[in-house]
């Protein structure tokens, strides 16, 4: 609410900017409880420093990247290799490196959700 502009919009981006929400996004995990469980466990560097909180915002042009642990886990492996989705234009990543960047914060239309999202509704909802 403190913030200027449409609070719907504020609410994606304020969602997408989490460190847990990037690391899936970036592909580095199958499904965001799993990226969530590899920030937890302190795989995940923010501008070279380790970061454990999930809820973390990241910054615009902020580098993301994996321990080296991480990157020899199966399932990390497994996850970049996947076609299921795509990594969104906000996001830049190289997998060969495990390591990316987040360019900027993402409008509604950026953001890949499986399906139609009305934050409106969900501001009117806990607005009360």
């Amino acid at each position: 609410m403190r913030r200027k502009g449409d609070t719907g919009e504020n609410l994606v981006e304020l969602l997408e900017r989490r460190l847990d929400a990037v690391i899936y996004r970036m592909k580095f995990a199958i499904t965001v409880f799993a990226s969530r469980q590899l920030v937890s466990h302190g795989h995940v560097k923010v501008n070279g420093r380790r970061v454990n909180i999930a809820s973390y915002l990241v910054k615009d042009n902020d580098v993301i990247e994996l321990t080296s642990k991480a990157k020899e886990m199966a399932r990390v492996i497994e996850a970049t290799q996947t076609a299921e989705r795509d990594v969104p234009e906000y996001v830049t990543v190289d997998h060969q490196a495990m390591k990316g960047s987040y360019v900027r914060g993402p409008k509604l239309a950026d953001v890949p959700y499986p399906v139609q999202m009305e934050p409106s509704l969900v501001v009117e909802y806990y607005s009360r």
